[in-house]
C-alpha cells in the first residue's frame, strides 16, 4: 500500500534490471553502472519523490541496452534510499511501491522518461475462493522458511506484515522469494488481476518448495554418509590403539618392516646390497607414517625386498626337448633353427647360457618374436618381452632418479621383478627403431645392458645398487642394421631370418594359422573346408610378402566371411526343418579356387612373366621386407647426340653402379660386340619400373652393364635369368649381401637360372637343399663370366 503522504509521480525515469523482475512487495538493494547511469540517478535525486521505474529487459548476461524497443509496458515503481557508489558503481536500496504501465514515452535514449498510470489491481479479498488462495500461498511460505536455509529469522517477521485481507503484496512476496525464469516472473507482474496471479504464483511456490526439499534430503544423506565415515574412523582408531595397548597388533611402520624382512628370507642378498636396505629399515623405523619421506622410502624398500636376490630357474639343456619345441612352434627355419640349437649346446658345456646377445634380424611377420617364446620354453625360463621401438628416454632403461616425483625403475629391472628369478629370457623388441631426444639417447644406455663385461654390474639410478644382469638372457629383434649403432650392433650375435617360401607358407598355414583362427572363432574345423589348392592361390594371389602377418589376414578374412554364410545358411536350414525335418543338418562352407573371389575379391598379385626384349635384365635385390625382383630397362632414344639418363627414383649407390656400368661398356664394348662405336652415338635412357618407389643398393652393377650390353647387341635374353653383384670399373663382380632373401625372391616369380658372385659362392652353399633344389646358379668373378652366360 502507497502512503497517503506520498504521491506517485505521473514521469518516471528509467532503469534496466536484468535476470528477474523487481516486485512491488520487494525492498532490496540494487547495483547500476556509473557510467551509463549515473545521469538518470542524478535526475531521479533532482525530483521530490525520488521514485524511479525498474524494467525487466531479459535474463541474459549481456548489460547492454540496445533501444527502448527492450523495455516491457509493465514495470515496478520504487523508492531510491541511501545511495552510495564508487568510480565504477553506484548502489542504492530500492523500495517496491506498485505496478506502472507505460503510456507515453518522453525520451526514447537515456535517460529514459516515460509517462506512466498505474493500473487498478482487481480484487474481492473477502471472496473465500481468493481467501483459499491467500492461505495456501502463505501456508507454502511457512512452509518454505525452515527447509531453505537461505530465508532467515528476519523474513520470518516480514512475513507478518502480509495478512489473507491483502492478497496482492502476499502474493508479489511469493513470486519475489521463488528461484524462477526472469521471464515467467514477469509474466506474474504483468498480470494484473489478483486472482489470476496467485493461480500463476501457487505452481511457482509448490515447485521452489519441492525443489529445497530435495536439496534438504541430500544434504541429510551426505551429513548421514560424513556421519557414519568419522565414526568408523573413530572405532578403528581406538580398536588400533588398544589392540597395540594389549599386544595384539603393530602399528603400520611394525608391518611394513616385518612384511619387507619376510621377503628377504631364503634370497641370497649381496653384502653391499643388504647393507643399503639396513639403512634405510632404520632410516623408515624414525620417520613419522603420515610424513611424504616415510612413502618415498617405504616405495624404495618395497622394490629393494620384492627383487629376486640369488634366486634362479634350473635350465633344461636339453637338445632333443628344445628341438621339439622349436619345430612344434615353426615350420621352415631349418637352418635359423639349428643356430639356436649350436647356442643351447655351447651353454651345455659352459653350464648355463647367461651373458648372450642374440639379435634376429629379418622382415616383418617372419617369427621374430615367437622364435623368443619359444626359446624361453626350450630352457624352461621366464619369458619378458617389451618393445623399444619409438623409445626416446635413457631413463626407460637405467631409471629415473629418486629425487624425481613419480620416478620410477628402468624396464629391465620392472622385468626382472616381475618374472621373479635372475635370469630370465628377455625380448626387447624392434630394436632398430629407437629414437633420440633431448632427454637423453636409449641406444648408448643398452650399451651397458648388453654388454657381458659391463652387465655384471649394471646400475639402476633407482635402485642405486648393482644389479648382476649376465645371467639375463637377451634376445633382440630388428628388420634391418642400417638404423643400429654400430658399437650396440657388435655386442650382438646375429641370426638372420629371410622369409618363406610357398611350400614353407603352405605348412605354417596348415599347421598354424588356420588351426589357430578357427580355435580363436570357436568353429568347428568340419565346418569350413579350404582346399590346399585355395590356400596356394592366397599364398601366390593375395599374401607374396616374405612374412605370415599378411597370409593370416586374408585367412580371417576368410573365416569372417564364412561365418556370415554359415548363418545365414543355418536361418534357411531352419525354414527347410519347419516343412521337411527330414532333410536338415549343419551347412559347411567350401572354399576353393573357383570362389576363393568370392571371399577375397581380386587377386592382388597376378603372375606376371618376366620382362623381355633388347636391353631388358632381371635383376635381384634385398630390401627390409625380404627380396624382390627388380626388372632393369636401357633403351636408345636418338642418335643425335651421345647422353646417358637415369630415372626410377635411384639412390646415390645405384647412380654410382649405373655410371660404373656405362663407363665400362663404352671402354670394353670391342670385347662383347662388333658394334663398337653404339654408344658414341646412342642417347641412352635407363630406367628402373616401378618408379613410385625408391630403389638403393650396391648389387645392381652386373644387371645394369647387362641391359646396356644388351642394348649394344640388339640381342635379347631368351629365357628367364635373374643376376646379382656389384661390377667395378676393371670389370671385378664383387660380392653381396641378402644372397638367401634373393634366392628366394627368384623362386617366388618362377625364375630358376641365377647370376651369383664369385664370392657368394660359400653363401650360396650354406643354404638349405630345399631352397637350392631347381635352381641353376652361375658364378662369376669377372664380367666376362657373365657376358658368357648370358649371351654364348
Amino acid at each position: 500500500m502507497v502512503p497517503a503522504s506520498e504521491t506517485l509521480p505521473e514521469r518516471l525515469y528509467l532503469l534496466p534490471i536484468h535476470n528477474r523482475p523487481f516486485f512491488p512487495a520487494q525492498v532490496q538493494p540494487l547495483v547500476i553502472n556509473r557510467e551509463r547511469w549515473e545521469e538518470t540517478i542524478r535526475r531521479v535525486g533532482d525530483t521530490p519523490h525520488h521514485m524511479v521505474g525498474l524494467a525487466f529487459v531479459g535474463d541474459g548476461d549481456d548489460p547492454e541496452v540496445r533501444g527502448h524497443e527492450q523495455f516491457p509496458d509493465v514495470g515496478t515503481t520504487v523508492k531510491v534510499h541511501r545511495l552510495q557508489g564508487d568510480e565504477s558503481q553506484m548502489q542504492f536500496i530500492a523500495q517496491g511501491r506498485r505496478r506502472f504501465k507505460i503510456q507515453r514515452w518522453i525520451s526514447r535514449k537515456p535517460p529514459y522518461l516515460v509517462e506512466v498510470s498505474y493500473p487498478r489491481e482487481p480484487v474481492d479479498a473477502e471472496d473465500d475462493e481468493t481467501r483459499a488462495y491467500a492461505m495456501a500461498l502463505i501456508n507454502g511460505i511457512k512452509e518454505l522458511l525452515p527447509i531453505n536455509p537461505l530465508y532467515g529469522e528476519e523474513l520470518k517477521h516480514y512475513l507478518n506484515r502480509f495478512s489473507p485481507h491483502e492478497p496482492g503484496p502476499l502474493t508479489d512476496f511469493a513470486a519475489a522469494i521463488t528461484s524462477a525464469k526472469g521471464p515467467e516472473l514477469q509474466d506474474v507482474l504483468t498480470t494484473l488481476p489478483v486472482m489470476a496471479r496467485m493461480q500463476k504464483v501457487l505452481p511457482l511456490l509448490r515447485k521452489e518448495i519441492e525443489v529445497a526439499q530435495l536439496q534438504s534430503d541430500i544434504s541429510e544423506q551426505v551429513n548421514a554418509q560424513m556421519q557414519e565415515h568419522q565414526r568408523e574412523f573413530f572405532l578403528r582408531e581406538q580398536l588400533k590403539v588398544i589392540q597395540r595397548e594389549l599386544g595384539i597388533s603393530k602399528d603400520d611402520r611394525d608391518s611394513d618392516l616385518d612384511t619387507f624382512r619376510e621377503r628377504l628370507e631364503g634370497k641370497v642378498v649381496p653384502e653391499r646390497v643388504m647393507e643399503s636396505i639396513e639403512e634405510q629399515f632404520d632410516k623408515l623405523s624414525m620417520l613419522e607414517t603420515g610424513s611424504p619421506e616415510y612413502g618415498t622410502t617405504r616405495q624404495y624398500l618395497d622394490w629393494l625386498t620384492a627383487m629376486p636376490w640369488g634366486l634362479t630357474s634350473d635350465d633344461q639343456l636339453d637338445l632333443p626337448h628344445a628341438r621339439k619345441v622349436l619345430d612344434r612352434d615353426h615350420d621352415g627355419l631349418k637352418d635359423v633353427k639349428e643356430r639356436i640349437v649350436e647356442f643351447l649346446a655351447e651353454g651345455t658345456f659352459k653350464g648355463d647360457v647367461g651373458g648372450s646377445i642374440l639379435l634376429l634380424v629379418g622382415p616383418p611377420g617372419v617369427g621374430k618374436t615367437s622364435i623368443g617364446r619359444s626359446i624361453a620354453e626350450a630352457l624352461g625360463r621366464e619369458f619378458f618381452r617389451f618393445s623399444v621401438g619409438g623409445m626416446r628416454d635413457e631413463a626407460e632403461i637405467k631409471g629415473h632418479r629418486r629425487t624425481y616425483v613419480g620416478a620410477m625403475p628402468g624396464k629391465l629391472v620392472q622385468a626382472i621383478k616381475e618374472v621373479g628369478v635372475e635370469n630370465p629370457v628377455i625380448m626387447l623388441d624392434e630394436i632398430d627403431k629407437m629414437g633420440q631426444s633431448f632427454q637423453g639417447d636409449p641406444a648408448s644406455a643398452l650399451l651397458e645392458v648388453l654388454d657381458p663385461e659391463q652387465n655384471i654390474d649394471f646400475l639402476d639410478h633407482y635402485l642405486d645398487v648393482r644389479l648382476d644382469l649376465s645371467k639375463v638372457l637377451f634376445v633382440c629383434t630388428a628388420n634391418t642394421l642400417d638404423s643400429i649403432p654400430p658399437a650396440l650392433l657388435d655386442r650382438m650375435e646375429q641370426i638372420r631370418l629371410a622369409g618363406y617360401i610357398a611350400e614353407e607358407k603352405m605348412a605354417i598355414a596348415t599347421n598354424h594359422l588356420w588351426p589357430k583362427l578357427l580355435e580363436r572363432s570357436h568353429i568347428p574345423k568340419k565346418r569350413i573346408n579350404l582346399t590346399k589348392a585355395a590356400l596356394r592361390q592366397v599364398i601366390q594371389g593375395y599374401a607374396r610378402e616374405a612374412g605370415v602377418r599378411q597370409l593370416e589376414k586374408q585367412l580371417h578374412r576368410i573365416v569372417r566371411k564364412a561365418a556370415v554364410k554359415m548363418l545365414e545358411n543355418g536361418q534357411q536350414d531352419e525354414e527347410v526343418l519347419a516343412s521337411e525335418p527330414q532333410k536338415g543338418g549343419q551347412q559347411t562352407v567350401k572354399v576353393s579356387i573357383n570362389n576363393l573371389e568370392e571371399f577375397l575379391g581380386a587377386p592382388l598379385f597376378r603372375k606376371e612373366a618376366v620382362m623381355k626384349g633388347e636391353g631388358v635384365v632381371t635383376g635381384l635385390a634385398w630390401t627390409s621386407m625380404g627380396g624382390a625382383t627388380l626388372s632393369v630397362e636401357a633403351s636408345k632414344v636418338h642418335s643425335l647426340e651421345r647422353g646417358f639418363k637415369l630415372t626410377g627414383q635411384l639412390g646415390d649407390v645405384m647412380k654410382e653402379s649405373a655410371n660404373i656400368a656405362y663407363s665400362y661398356m663404352i671402354g670394353h664394348l670391342d670385347s662383347y660386340t662388333d658394334n663398337v662405336d653404339f654408344f658414341d652415338k646412342a642417347f641412352v635412357h635407363l630406367h628402373v619400373p616401378e618408379g613410385a618407389t625408391p630403389k638403393d643398393g650396391p648389387s645392381a652393377g652386373v644387371t645394369i652393364a647387362t641391359a646396356l650390353l644388351s642394348l649394344a647387341r640388339q640381342q635379347p635374353i631368351d629365357r628367364p635369368l635373374a643376376m646379382t653383384g656389384e661390377l667395378t670399373l676393371t670389370g671385378h663382380v664383387l660380392p653381396v649381401g641378402g644372397i638367401r632373401e634373393k634366392i628366394i625372391a627368384a623362386k617366388r616369380s618362377g625364375i630358376r637360372e641365377i647370376i651369383l658372385p664369385e664370392a657368394n659362392r660359400r653363401d650360396f652353399d650354406e643354404l638349405p637343399d630345399y631352397l637350392k633344389d631347381g635352381i641353376t646358379v652361375h658364378f662369376a668373378g669377372r664380367y666376362n663370366d657373365v657376358a658368357k652366360v648370358v649371351f654364348g
